[in-house]
């Protein structure tokens, strides 16, 4: 049975990491491990910022079955951080303050208001707001 879900973001750079996602979600430190990782809290998940040298593998395979390398310019996954804000607009402001990179224009959908970002490490996040009843305004229950 699963006990916790663990966000874990790599960086190439951990001070800029601390200071962006700080400034911009409210998130503070809580634990360090050493200079390669800090733990913030302040979600309702811990996340973690892990360093990662540009360039290092991406996991643990011998070449030439290795796969990829991190590369911190934008790329895209489908795994990505959606933070959920009381307040999208200020939430924005913060983050673009903090060095996001806004992508498109701020979406509105039948569940809430939506904006698409970029970290200065090329991940993509959204920041979105829930209006009315949030995601029970569009969903059905499961069978």
């Amino acid at each position: 049975m699963t006990q916790a879900v663990l966000v874990n973001i790599d960086v190439d750079d951990l001070a800029l990491a601390e200071a962006f996602y700080t400034r911009a979600f409210g998130l503070r430190a809580t634990r360090r491990f050493g200079f390669d990782g800090v733990e913030l809290a302040g979600a309702a998940v811990p996340l973690y910022l892990l360093r990662k040298p540009a360039g290092s593998l991406a996991c643990d395979v011998p070449a030439p079955a290795r796969g990829a390398v991190r590369d911190y310019a934008r790329h895209w996954t489908p795994v990505h951080l959606d933070f959920v804000v009381d307040d999208l607009d200020a939430a924005l402001a913060r983050a673009e303050s903090a060095g996001a990179r806004r992508e498109g224009e701020v979406r509105t959908a039948g569940w809430g208001r939506i904006a698409t970002l970029v970290d200065p490490f090329g991940h993509g996040l959204c920041v979105l707001q829930f209006l009315g009843r949030g995601y029970d305004e569009i969903t059905t229950p499961a069978a």
